[in-house]
């Protein structure tokens, strides 16, 4: 971990505190040469390769495209669709290229000064000259880091969530876009700009192809937290715990919603779901859902304990699997592993282990209750055994 009071080349001149105590979830922050001398892990060939694979998103965005403007298509693609295409004013984004390529993930150790599970993933869009996907806001907070070309960002302010948008498309465009003075750049690669959620935003690709990866992160809504918790608590509570009056005094008109009976339905929804126990729970399960559900794969057949003792004995270290999410709680002398969704009970030394993303070795058996719970996670398809960039295996 970086410590706080260090500067980071990413950050410019600033120290991770500095910059979450003035930048994060702010203003926005241009870092010029945030990674000096970088060269692109992936090429734009290979990008339109995983923009082809069946279940990778993908998107292809034609500002004029044959079925209209800014025509949106969904990948899986071909080679005749990129064939067809003209030599400018197009963008192909991929999503969670991080998921597939470990040297795209590497990037994501760069960011180690904010919360692993705070991540989502790690966007890369390609465009030729004059790609774009329009001004637009995202509701999250982004680092675009240019990974080779050129893209000019122009910011807009915070025109909130009434800003009118441009119907009839599948893109959440601006109807107008109203550049905000001296904030007008064009970066070069080892550039980044970071967005706090909210700000309007405009890149287009200059006069060479660009690639610009985005590092998001996930923000639930209010709408997708309340709902998601009150799912959770309910499955937990018994069919007998109800709204009762008791005590209750005759009615002065039999139609009238009273305010003592409405006072009551809130004590009974307040009481049940203000439980801060049950919310960290419920939260380490949501902040480590996988992404993509289909990409955690149980293993088929189980591994034994035996077995995985004798593969880590023999030196072959465990990864996380690509996608996969791990944190961890300690509460009341009791610590929580949350991993894909999941909730495992284990000691805090192994839960701080396994969250971490280095590999694990031989040493992680010495700690009480590793040997089932490493066991439990490779069976459930949150760790496996080093990969290559292809997806094959290393052995």
């Amino acid at each position: 971990m970086h410590p706080s009071d260090e500067p980071l080349t990413l950050l410019g001149d600033l120290t991770p505190a500095e910059f979450l105590a003035s930048y994060w979830q702010q203003k926005p922050l241009l870092i010029r040469g945030a990674i000096p001398d970088y060269i692109s892990p992936i090429e734009p060939d290979e990008l339109a390769g995983l923009a082809c694979e069946p279940g990778i998103e993908a998107r292809l965005v034609e500002e004029n495209g044959p079925e209209g403007a800014w025509q949106v298509s969904h990948g899986p693609f071909d080679e005749a669709t990129f064939e067809r295409l003209p030599e400018r004013n197009w963008s192909l984004l991929v999503q969670a290229v991080d998921h597939y390529l470990p040297s795209v993930a590497a990037l994501l150790d760069e960011f180690d000064f904010l919360p692993r599970w705070r991540l989502d993933d790690v966007m890369i869009s390609y465009a030729p000259p004059g790609g774009s996907v329009g001004p637009h806001v995202d509701q999250y907070d982004v680092f675009l880091f240019q990974a080779s070309g050129r893209r000019r960002w122009q910011l807009g302010g915070q025109p909130g969530d009434d800003a009118p948008i441009i119907q009839g498309i599948d893109l959440r465009i601006l109807e107008t876009f109203e550049v905000e003075s001296d904030s007008d750049w064009v970066l070069e690669p080892g550039d980044m700009l970071y967005l706090p959620p909210g700000w309007a935003h405009h890149g287009v690709s200059q006069s060479e192809d660009c690639m610009t990866m985005s590092v998001g992160f996930r923000a639930p809504s209010a709408d997708e937290a309340v709902t998601s918790y009150a799912d959770y608590r309910g499955e937990q509570l018994p069919a007998s715990l109800r709204y009762s009056d008791a005590g209750r005094v005759p009615a002065a008109h039999s139609g009238e919603l009273d305010d003592v009976s409405v006072e009551r339905m809130r004590q009974l929804i307040l009481s049940t779901l203000d439980n801060p126990q049950q919310i960290a729970q419920w939260f380490g399960r949501a902040m480590t859902q996988p992404k993509y559900v289909d990409q955690v794969v149980p293993m088929d057949p189980p591994l034994s304990e035996s077995s995985l003792v004798a593969q880590l004995q023999e030196g072959e270290p465990l990864y996380h699997m690509p996608g996969s999410r791990f944190a961890w709680r300690s509460e009341q002398d009791a610590t929580t592993l949350f991993a894909d969704g999941e909730a495992y009970a284990c000691a805090e030394p192994l839960a701080k282990r396994l969250a971490s993303t280095a590999p694990l070795h031989d040493d992680v058996l010495e700690l009480p209750g590793a040997k089932q719970l490493l066991t439990q996670l490779v069976n459930a398809g949150s760790l496996s055994w080093m990969q290559d960039d292809d997806g094959d295996d290393e052995e």
